[in-house]
């Protein structure tokens, strides 16, 4: 049987990876740095099918995660509404589910070889799962884990002056606090954590007056500037999944979904494919249809709501049909996953 090599060995990587090895094809992950740490992301997983979960093998490791079913949405001090979610969430660190999993891919047999970082290559069986790749972005976006801070809902979003935070609780008591701003609003003091000067930069000085108060997890800052939203540039001669082929705007909540449905697209024509029933080049034509196919719409829906959400022209108009109870919450939040 042919062996399948992983380039990154994030939220994607490892779910493939798990999921390759409980069918018994043989799997090489490269993961650029290590386990466990932090990473810049919104710790929500909202849309994933349960089959979805069982079929890459990794329910169990979100059976003990946090479960909101609510959220709730600010622009600036104006609350916009609060609803429900379809179906609750799960809340989980990356620096936990993601330590989970890569132990859990060991103990199957996989292979993972920690700070060993691949270079693009058209070398046959490579999977990219490198995640965002560097670009001239307008977006930094910003992470850090904070306790004792009072949420409003399970999930809470705030609009501010051309970028967003969400705040969500996951284990231990901690409360993720992730956000994407814009480069150029750099911040403009240099005595606070970078998150919370941008989050001045952008008009939520409440939200920001918050964490001050807060105890903040070591460690736990990060940061990732430099990069696109929306479908990725291709990369020649090689088959992506997770964010190296598409980054979809964070308020959705989709992200983490996103990785874990691309490694659920991904499985079968990597089983063909290591077992020579196909060429590689059909496989990467067959992945690359199918995540297109899936993905596209929604990625073109959900661009177009940010444009709206970050306009300053439209933030009034936002507030008055929030006063009106006219927001289209629960039909946006099924447009954006399916």
């Amino acid at each position: 049987m042919k062996t399948i090599r992983i380039a990154g060995g994030g939220l994607a990587g490892l779910s493939l990876g798990i999921a390759l090895r409980l069918r018994q094809v043989p799997v090489v992950v490269h993961e650029a740095l290590h386990y466990p740490r932090h990473r810049v992301c919104g710790e929500f997983i909202s849309g994933v099918k349960i089959d979805t979960l069982e079929k890459l093998g990794i329910r169990d490791f979100l059976k003990n995660a946090s479960r909101p079913n609510q959220a709730m949405w600010w622009s600036h001090e104006n609350c916009l509404g609060t609803f429900a979610l379809p179906e609750a969430a799960y809340a989980v660190s990356r620096y936990h589910l993601d330590h989970q999993l890569s132990c859990h891919l060991r103990k199957l047999g996989g292979t993972i070889h920690e700070d060993s970082r691949l270079q693009p290559s058209d070398a046959e069986g490579t999977v990219w799962s490198a995640g965002r790749r560097p670009a001239q972005g307008p977006w930094i976006g910003l992470k850090a884990h904070i306790r004792n801070i009072d949420l409003r809902a399970g999930l809470e979003m705030h609009l501010g002056d051309k970028g967003y935070v969400g705040m969500v609780e996951v284990e231990e008591g901690w409360t993720n606090v992730c956000g994407i701003f814009p480069r150029k609003e750099g911040p403009t003091r240099k005595d606070r954590p970078l998150l919370v000067s941008y989050l001045d930069a952008i008009g939520l000085s409440a939200v920001a007056e918050r964490l001050i108060s807060a105890k903040w997890r070591e460690n736990s800052q990060s940061a990732v500037a430099g990069f696109q939203l929306g479908m990725q540039s291709r990369l020649p001669h090689l088959v992506r999944i997770g964010d190296s082929h598409s980054i979809i705007p964070p308020f959705t909540g989709n992200g983490m979904s996103m990785a874990l449905e691309a490694a659920e697209l991904a499985l079968e024509p990597l089983i063909d494919y290591a077992h020579r029933n196909t060429s590689w080049s059909e496989t990467m034509q067959r992945m690359e249809f199918d995540s297109n196919h899936k993905f596209h719409r929604r990625l073109q829906l959900a661009g177009v709501c940010q444009h709206l959400l970050l306009a300053p022209w439209f933030r009034k108009p936002l507030e008055i049909l929030a006063l009106e109870q006219l927001l289209p919450f629960h039909s946006l939040f099924t447009l954006t996953r399916h």
